[in-house]
């Protein structure tokens, strides 16, 4: 077993080794953030291009009816950051950086619209010949995304990611 080994101090004062365990003992743990920046990515673009089908002029007047500063251009913005951020993320590039826009984008929204109607973003209310009916959605699918992004940004974009690609190189060329 590859097992990492750590020195513990017994009451005795003598050092022995104790295993600890290792989260990388797994040969697919490595490509844990995969998954991670597919439905991540693939969720941001989705909303960013759900938006411009229904026009940035309509969410510009949502934002105007929050009262957000500057609602047409927060909503392009806001557009671009959704769109181009969820592809960089798909593709692992750019990962810290372009998660610090993505994060305020949903914890504007958490503040904004969410947070009233508390945590859950599963709120059925009733079931009718027309199918389930439901209540606004809570702040938990924003806190989920902010999540998933700090992992990324903490534990990397994993393989197959430009932003891994782009650090070999540059060892490679030093």
């Amino acid at each position: 077993m590859n097992n990492t080994l750590r020195q513990v101090v017994s009451p005795k004062a003598t050092l022995r080794a104790v295993p600890t365990p290792s989260w990388n003992r797994f040969p697919f743990s490595r490509w844990a953030p995969i998954p991670l920046r597919l439905i991540v990515g693939y969720g941001f673009m989705a909303h960013g291009f759900a938006k411009l089908a229904k026009g940035p002029d309509a969410f510009a007047s949502i934002l105007h009816a929050l009262g957000v500063p500057a609602p047409h251009l927060t909503a392009w913005a806001t557009i671009l950051t959704e769109v181009l951020g969820g592809l960089a993320i798909i593709l692992g590039a750019f990962v810290t950086l372009v998660s610090l826009p993505m994060a305020a984008v949903l914890l504007v929204a958490m503040f904004t619209v969410h947070l009233p109607y508390g945590f859950s973003s599963i709120k059925l209310m009733a079931v009718t010949p027309a199918g389930a009916q439901f209540g606004p959605p809570g702040y938990e699918v924003d806190l989920l995304y902010v999540a998933c992004l700090a992992t990324l940004v903490l534990g990397g974009p994993g393989p197959l990611a430009i932003d891994g690609i782009v650090r070999k190189r540059n060892k490679v060329g030093h």
